[in-house]
């Protein structure tokens, strides 16, 4: 069977299928062409970025846009651009791939390529006219041209179809004038092509346009001053006003009142690729604590040997190899979804815009997951250099601040564990995921007999998957009763969604990880996965947790007496772990193959 025609799960089915391990993709999948553009940006980024870091502490933004021209002509601004417009069109794991390596040096490199690549380049290559594409991408790809997106303003952020900018058609009809203000916006200082978003007359939705800025002739645009942030320190990021700009009517993308959906459509891909974005950074912070950790001796000892430190790297290590398993899966997923809408007939734009969308609720998943384990593990990483990490000349501090923007870049953690519940329901509605059904069969489930057959757990990660299919009723229990008591007033009760929606991004995330250590094992043998598998089963036991924890918020939350008793009795059959592991023990077997290496080596 081909890769093409394979049955691949659509998006949030897995929730209520199961998927065997030969069907995901995993970083050791990766072809030779794929290693290659690995390390010749890994290369790149240790030679241009890592080597002199310190300085993208200093507001330096000229450094930022050096580096961007360099990664301009070598190629990695245009991986996902097709051929015909300067483009490597080498598809969206290897877009990932390039993403994940070019980010994990500084926040400052990271947001201006994500700004560029992603916001700044992809709607004008998946909603642009043939004329729009020929005009502007070719510059874009090879990093002549850098682009900007403006989107958010003073009273529209999360509520992005709310914002107030106006573009008004002139008498001769030939031009629009936008007039407006637009904040936070990436590489501002330095972009010459805007992706702006603006409302004509009283329309429901904005509208997006290209306008281009010529510093020598504004065109009525005038840029603020450089924002002073917390992190991402040599990043451009400024307001941007518009006083009687004329764009003309051509530069309009897509149709009149379809910039809402350009938007959240560009939200989707960069959620994805913002998860991308945050891995490197962790094997960076992870390796450089396993270094520290060796050097550094106290008690006459290297604190490398202590179990508290030994504790931290392990999680660490741990958070980072689940996000990978899970990013590098759902990336596959779409670059097969893509694959068969190419070969439906679709055109790259249609079938890229399909692939990605089918995929949201993962891609939410993504962002929010990995964007707190950034958070958390350059956080140990301060904690593993003691008071050097509170000094600037260590790369963690930097790391720390640097990591705090992800959990509000693409739409805040909290929007997005909202809509992965909303999107979720709406395609259970569509019948898209059998959701009912499921549900119901929970339900009859808890008024049986449960079975006290025990199972032979022999097999490799065999009681971790079985556990599994039973945390993915869990989901179903709650959601199903939440859903029952609330119906469509469920969305306004946002805390029972967030911990719905906890309960969800662990069950994909241990499941990823379950299925890459799987794969891994049978065709490498279990001996060379010894540690992946350690962490798959740390990070299972920990995932069983918050489930137990989050599920029981929302069970107390919307129910009392025998409802409540019953779904209690539920949860904690669901949640039975039988052979429980020696966390202390696994821990340790993580820190001591990193300390060993002196570095994230899985």
């Amino acid at each position: 069977m081909s890769e093409i025609n394979k049955d691949i799960l659509r998006g949030g089915q897995f929730l209520v299928k199961e998927t065997q391990c030969n069907d995901v993709f995993t970083p050791e999948d990766f072809s030779e062409e794929q290693k290659m553009m690995r390390d010749s940006v890994k290369e790149f980024i240790d030679r241009e970025v890592w080597a002199i870091k310190p300085r993208f502490e200093t507001k330096d933004y000229a450094l930022t846009e050096e580096v961007m021209r360099k990664a301009g002509e070598l190629g990695f601004l245009s991986v996902s651009v097709p051929e015909e417009y300067n483009g490597l069109n080498m598809g969206f794991v290897s877009t990932m791939l390039v993403c994940d390596y070019m980010s994990g040096a500084t926040g400052s490199v990271a947001t201006a390529f994500g700004a560029h690549t992603g916001i700044g380049t992809m709607p004008i290559t998946l909603y642009g006219t043939e004329e729009q594409k020929q005009k502007y991408i070719p510059d874009l790809a090879l990093g002549n041209k850098f682009g900007a997106y403006c989107l958010t303003e003073p009273g529209a952020g999360s509520d992005a179809n709310s914002g107030k900018t106006s573009a008004t058609l002139t008498e001769d009809g030939k031009s629009y004038k936008i007039n407006g203000q637009k904040m936070w916006i990436s590489n501002a200082g330095f972009a010459e092509i805007f992706i702006v978003f603006a409302r004509i007359e009283d329309d429901k939705n904005i509208t997006g346009f290209i306008i281009e800025y010529d510093k020598d002739n504004p065109n009525g645009i005038t840029l603020g001053e450089e924002e002073h942030k917390l992190g991402i320190r040599s990043s451009s990021t400024r307001q941007v006003f518009f006083n009687d700009t004329v764009v003309p009517v051509e530069n309009m993308l897509s149709k009149r009142g379809g910039g809402f959906k350009i938007a959240m459509n560009a939200l989707n891909i960069g959620r994805i690729k913002l998860a991308a974005a945050c891995l490197d950074a962790q094997r960076r912070v992870i390796s450089e604590s396993a270094k520290y950790a060796s050097e550094r001796v106290q008690f006459k000892t290297p604190i490398a040997n202590f179990g508290a430190i030994k504790a931290k790297l392990a999680e660490m290590a741990t958070a980072c190899y689940v996000g990978e398993s899970a990013s590098y899966r759902a990336a596959k997923d779409i670059e097969d979804r893509i694959a068969i809408r190419v070969s439906e007939g679709n055109s790259h734009q249609e079938a890229e815009l399909k692939g990605v969308e089918e995929y949201a609720i993962e891609c939410s998943i993504l962002k929010v997951k990995v964007s707190e384990d950034v958070q958390k593990c350059t956080d140990e990483g301060v904690q593993i250099f003691g008071g050097m990490g509170f000094s600037e000349e260590t790369p963690m501090e930097s790391a720390w601040r640097d990591a705090r923007i992800s959990r509000i870049y693409e739409g805040t953690n909290e929007i997005n564990r909202m809509l992965i519940i909303g999107m979720l329901v709406k395609k259970g509605m569509k019948g898209h995921v059998n959701l009912l059904e499921p549900a119901m069969n929970v339900a009859n489930e808890l008024m049986e007999i449960p079975s006290f057959d025990t199972p032979d757990y022999s097999a490799l990660l065999s009681e971790e998957k079985a556990i599994l299919a039973k945390l993915k009723k869990v989901f179903l229990m709650v959601a199903g009763a939440a859903m029952q008591k609330y119906g469509p007033a469920l969305e306004e009760h946002q805390q029972l969604l967030l911990a719905a929606s906890d309960i969800l991004i662990e069950i994909y995330m241990a499941e990823s990880a379950i299925l890459r250590t799987e794969k891994n094992a049978k065709r490498f043998g279990e001996d060379t996965q010894a540690g992946q598998i350690a962490m798959t089963k740390l990070n299972f036991f920990n995932a069983i947790e918050i489930i137990t924890s989050k599920a029981k918020e929302g069970i107390m939350s919307f129910s009392e007496g025998d409802e409540q008793r019953m779904l209690l009795m539920g949860l904690k059959r669901y949640t039975k772990y039988t052979n429980l592991p020696n966390i202390i023990a696994l821990r340790t077997q993580i820190a001591d193959q990193i300390n060993a290496e002196k570095s994230y080596c899985f």
